[in-house]
């Protein structure tokens, strides 16, 4: 029996045949409230960011700063002639920045040996060298010294030494602790005495070096900085000892890198000579400023 007109299940009014309407019980009636959007919106989802690193390094942080405080005690200790100019700290301060960035430059631009690692190790070899050319070497500035001054001055320059010998006693005190350290650990780390005990020796060591290697490299830069409290003995010293050993630098860079660094000639004379000349100008300013500002001389 034929149907005509929509009745009951049929598609009726245009709707395509097959598969049934999607809507059997009619299209969906609007509720009595509109659809809201989401109050509110989505947010990003953020990683949580692990907290071992801070929990790793902000330990070492009061011990650095403990390192610091104890090298700058023991070797910054300007005596009685001491001269405090602002104005040469400022410009002692900008010739190091300039010669820096100058450094950088030069290695950016013609490269170096074993990159950017290569300076680095420089750098650090430099910091350790620049103390221990001072003891093997500033005693015979200081004599000369000595020598240079009035006859009447000698025997109260040489009674100020004191400072000086001490601070060397301290920085190859320390020197001598942190190899015997790494040599002693060495040995009793090949040692099998279990475990548990070698773990626990290695933890004891790995303490101890975590304060004295920085106190090392805090010392051996106040030491160099300061050129071992020789500023007790005379104001001058310092900046006399400072253009020693910028030149005694210089040829140990140039021993131990087997030439001169890369790039044209005029880059490599640069490189080379750029920091030995620029320290002496800055120290021979300064011994000009001491003597005609401060009244500060060598011999009257």
């Amino acid at each position: 029996m034929a149907h005509g007109g929509y009745q009951g299940w049929g598609p009726g009014n245009g709707q395509p045949q097959g598969g049934g309407d999607p809507h059997p019980y009619g299209p969906p009636q609007p509720g009595p409230y509109p659809p809201q959007p989401y109050p509110y919106p989505p947010q990003p989802v953020r990683r949580r960011r692990s907290g071992l690193g801070f929990l790793f390094v902000s330990p070492l942080i009061p011990v650095i700063r403990s390192a610091r405080r104890r090298a700058e005690a023991i070797f910054n200790q300007p005596g009685a002639g001491h001269v405090a100019d602002r104005v040469v700290s400022r410009v002692q301060l900008g010739r190091a920045i300039a010669g820096a960035i100058a450094s950088l430059l030069l290695v950016y631009t013609y490269g170096a040996d074993d990159g950017w690692s290569g300076v680095a190790n420089d750098g650090v070899v430099k910091l350790i060298l620049a103390p221990l050319l001072l003891i093997f070497t500033g005693p015979l500035v200081v004599f000369g010294f000595i020598r240079y001054a009035p006859a009447e001055q000698r025997r109260v320059l040489r009674s100020r030494l004191r400072a000086p010998l001490k601070a060397v006693g301290w920085y190859v005190g320390i020197l001598v602790g942190v190899v015997l350290v790494l040599a002693g650990s060495a040995v009793v780390l090949k040692q099998n005495y279990g475990t548990l005990v070698n773990g626990l020796i290695a933890l004891a060591l790995l303490i101890g070096l975590v304060w004295l290697l920085p106190f090392l490299l805090f010392a051996s830069a106040y030491a160099a900085r300061y050129a071992f409290n020789t500023s007790n003995v005379h104001a001058a010293l310092p900046a006399a000892l400072t253009v020693v050993l910028v030149w005694e630098l210089m040829l140990c860079s140039v021993a131990l890198e087997g030439g001169l660094p890369y790039g044209p000639p005029a880059a490599q004379w640069c490189a080379v000579l750029g920091g030995p000349v620029s320290v002496t100008a800055v120290a021979l300013w300064e011994l000009h400023r001491m003597r005609t500002r401060h009244g500060v001389r060598i011999r009257p």
